[in-house]
């Protein structure tokens, strides 16, 4: 469902709908609802997401579309899992940089092991 996204840092509004696979409409009606979602707007007046932006959507849609959850429910939700020090890794950048981690942690570890 989500597409890997170019590298660069900023996205226009008709690449984030590609991206997400939801309309531009829809991506400006979820602005209104989700406070958190306030992308910045170029000088000619366009839409800036950046890749946190494109994270946020992303749960949003996982929230609204397949947990079923209302717009108010999406909503406590995210407040709920923000509150509580969740983080959600949304780039898939994130995910191999701390598969690396994790991978050099435990071979230091089986190293140490059996060293004993």
């Amino acid at each position: 469902m989500e597409a890997k996204l170019p590298d660069k840092q900023y996205f226009r509004i008709g690449e984030v709908a590609r991206l997400t696979a939801l309309k531009t409409s829809v991506l400006r009606f979820w602005e209104t609802e989700f406070k958190d979602l306030s992308p910045p707007k170029s000088r000619t007046g366009q839409r800036l997401y950046s890749r946190q932006d494109i994270g946020l959507l992303l749960e949003i849609k996982r929230l609204l579309y397949v947990e079923k959850l209302t717009i108010e429910g999406a909503r406590k939700k995210l407040k709920t899992t923000s509150r509580s020090g969740e983080t959600i890794l949304t780039e898939s950048n994130d995910v191999h940089r701390l598969l690396s981690l994790v991978k050099e942690v435990r071979d230091e570890l089986e190293t140490i092991r059996l060293m004993l």
